[in-house]
């Protein structure tokens, strides 16, 4: 089998922020899967590495080791991580060399002994359907267009709960070994309502679709619709068109809009994202005075990895909350430091974060590893501010 390697952006820069210097663009979810998860899909192949520094050294669980682009020779395909291929299947003919989007070069296949040419024109082109993505707030457009066609390849793999209010086709919710509890309503009219396997959803929840619950989250109430969830998340009041990419928590009531949540991000109770100027007009992020045009009138809050935030915080239009930022204590401005403790301008310790991180894990069962905390160190030092 070729190997597929997935070529990361040379600066992801301000664009990426809170992901850039944190994990590879390729582990962002776009729609339903991770990039690198998207391009193995439509490929046919198994990703063997990222290829880039800026989040070198990253672990977690499963994703492939970071290498230099430098070192690799054909046979392989580079495949961007600034780009979600839809969910169809992309074949690989002997003779093809590039696959395009428009007119921009999306993945180069490597014939053997052949080295990496970002340049390159010549062969055959293949063109495919999917989402080019420009910063953090294109995984709010790749959502948009791609999550009622990901929920979709689900339909055959599940059956509707019992018990539950179905307004729609009830073929379109589709539980994987999910509990149900009584009374839930399911609006799938919009599109369809995926459940994986040890995925809960209590009493007094409203859950329109397209939406997608990854295995082990709990729904404890509420009204959500259009979002993708990752696995052992907890959920709960109003949640519209948002990504968790896993092991957050939103267990209390308040709104959470437009939104893109990494790892282990708390949001205390009350804790609310404007996804909306009071003018109407476009969103504009300002992260460490780089203006970044989204061109989306709908942006809320994009949440670090391990960030947290008190009851009751209140986050206006199109702010950015880095990883590891704790917020306390007042207002925050639109743009949170990395490693933020409150909003006075004081900065948590390596040694106090890696304290709480280690704490945060062990409530999700899952290991604090002398390889986790290596990873968490080389973040720290990536991005914190002096």
């Amino acid at each position: 089998m070729i190997p597929l390697y997935l070529l990361e952006p040379e600066a992801p820069g301000a664009a990426w922020a809170p992901f850039t210097g944190v994990r590879p663009i390729a582990e962002l979810r776009a729609g339903v899967w991770r990039i690198r998860e998207r391009w193995a899909r439509s490929l046919g192949l198994l990703a063997e590495a990222t290829l880039g520094s800026h989040a070198e050294g990253f672990h977690e669980s499963d994703e492939p080791p970071s290498r230099d682009p430098s070192a690799i020779t054909g046979p392989a395909v580079l495949a961007a991580s600034w780009f979600a291929p839809a969910g169809r299947a992309v074949p690989l003919a002997p003779e093809t060399r590039r696959l395009v989007h428009g007119d921009v070069t999306i993945a180069w296949v490597l014939a053997a002994g052949e080295r990496f040419d970002p340049t390159t024109t010549r062969g055959r082109a293949v063109a495919v359907d999917g989402v080019l993505l420009a910063g953090t707030y294109s995984l709010l457009d790749a959502l948009e267009k791609l999550l009622v066609e990901d929920c979709a390849v689900f339909r055959s793999r599940g059956a509707p709960p019992a018990g539950a209010t179905i307004l729609g086709d009830p073929a379109d919710v589709i539980s994987i070994g999910a509990t149900v509890e009584p009374g839930v309503v399911f609006d799938v009219r919009p599109g369809p309502v995926v459940l994986e396997a040890g995925a809960e959803v209590r009493s007094g929840t409203r859950i329109e679709g397209p939406t997608f619950v990854g295995a082990g989250t709990r729904v404890l109430g509420g009204y959500v619709r259009a979002c993708v969830f990752g696995p052992a998340c907890r959920v709960r009041g109003e949640i519209a068109s948002s990504v968790f990419l896993g092991y957050a928590n939103k267990a209390h009531d308040g709104f959470v809009g437009h939104s893109v949540l990494g790892h282990w991000v708390n949001l205390g109770a009350g804790t609310t994202t404007s996804n909306l100027k009071n003018t109407y007009g476009l969103v504009r992020l300002t992260v460490e005075g780089e203006p970044i045009e989204t061109g989306r009138l709908n942006v809320g809050t994009f949440f670090g990895d391990h960030a947290k935030t008190a009851i009751g915080t209140m986050l206006g239009t199109g702010t950015v909350v880095s990883v590891g930022a704790n917020v306390f204590g007042g207002p925050p401005s639109k743009y949170v430091l990395p490693f933020a403790w409150g909003v006075g301008g004081e900065t948590m310790t390596e040694e106090g974060f890696l304290r709480v991180a280690e704490r945060v894990l062990s409530r999700r069962d899952v290991a604090w590893t002398e390889a986790r905390r290596d990873s968490l160190r080389r973040t720290y030092a990536r991005a914190r501010r002096p």
